[in-house]
């Protein structure tokens, strides 16, 4: 039988992974600055199956305005340039012996706004993964049996409480992410 406490306890835990998941979403979209995980979402055919880049090359931004893949297996090199291109992440791989490099074209201000559209859906998926733990929480604290209805109601608001901490922490990541963004 669960009790008030197990609920609330539940949700923050459900809440603080829609913040994990929306900060790792937020970090693969493009900012003036070169960054590695900027191709954290690039998938790479090899080897009969799919795998994500980082375990096909080594990853590096040698320069604010590039990123380097050196492929850990040189006849993969071809794959791999493929896989940045189809990733539509305005991202033009050119190879280089070994290395293949990746130049970030400047931002922009028409692209720059296109990130920024982005990132707020991006942060919309993630207060709605917040409210859904809130009202699965709320659901819960209501069939709760053997419960006081004070009891009940405090709970609910821990829970609000909770849900709005949550929210304002993704309006915070997405402020950051947008100044980074807008950043010239």
């Amino acid at each position: 039988m669960s009790t008030i406490p197990d609920v609330v306890k539940r949700a923050t835990e459900q809440m603080e992974k829609a913040i994990e998941n929306t900060k790792r979403e937020l970090s693969t979209v493009r900012t003036g600055k070169a960054s590695t995980s900027l191709l954290d979402l690039v998938r790479v055919e090899a080897y009969g199956s799919v795998m994500p880049l980082n375990q096909v090359g080594l990853l590096a931004a040698p320069e604010p305005r590039l990123l380097t893949v050196q492929p850990f297996d040189k006849s993969l090199t071809g794959a791999i340039e493929k896989a940045i291109l189809e990733a539509d992440l305005g991202l033009n791989p050119a190879s280089h012996g070994e290395l293949i490099r990746i130049p970030l074209p400047v931002l922009t201000e028409e692209r720059r706004k296109e990130l920024v559209r982005l990132t707020h859906k991006l942060s919309e998926e993630g207060k709605i993964a917040v409210r859904h733990a809130r009202q699965e929480a709320i659901n819960k604290i209501k069939k709760l049996e053997h419960t006081s209805s004070d009891d009940k109601t405090r709970g609910e608001k821990d829970v609000q409480r909770l849900t709005d901490e949550h929210v304002k922490r993704i309006d915070d990541l997405i402020a950051s992410k947008e100044a980074e963004i807008m950043e010239v």
